[in-house]
């Protein structure tokens, strides 16, 4: 074979590459791209005074999981919500009301979730004060 057929395969086999990664990149979602980014923008000094209020206030929950139930334990009374975002999948992405018990325990059921990675956000207000705070989990 000389170096003419050769140059041909080899500009044939890159073309048939990048052609296919082409097409393997508009089959795949676009889960990675946040809808929200210029609205979140907006607010990111909001949503960075809330975090750093929970280092303020030690009011950093504790998060254990125990079978099927996760429990979250505040250090106050509260009311708020936690959202759950699966980062492969945005379909997946649930919220849930923060429901304290006497002794400011929360318990959720995760019986719904796929095994995995998720993204904890809880955001709560306890006596005039806002607070958000993330956290990654693993559900089993």
């Amino acid at each position: 074979m000389n170096w003419g057929k050769a140059l041909v395969i080899g500009m044939t086999l890159f073309i048939l590459f990048i052609s296919a990664m082409g097409v393997r990149m508009f089959l795949l979602p676009g889960d990675d791209y946040d809808h929200q980014y210029y609205e979140k923008g907006l607010t990111f000094n909001r949503d960075l005074e809330r975090e750093k209020q929970v280092t303020t206030d030690h009011a950093t929950p504790v998060i254990k999981q125990n079978g099927q139930t996760l429990y979250l334990t505040f250090k106050t009374p509260l009311t708020g919500s936690v959202r759950f975002e699966r980062p492969s999948d945005q379909r997946q992405d649930r919220s849930f009301p923060l429901k304290p018990d006497a002794a400011n325990k929360v318990t959720l059921p995760v019986t719904g979730l796929a095994a995995g990675r998720w993204q904890l956000t809880m955001n709560w207000q306890n006596e005039g004060k806002a607070y958000l705070y993330h956290q990654e989990i693993t559900i089993r």
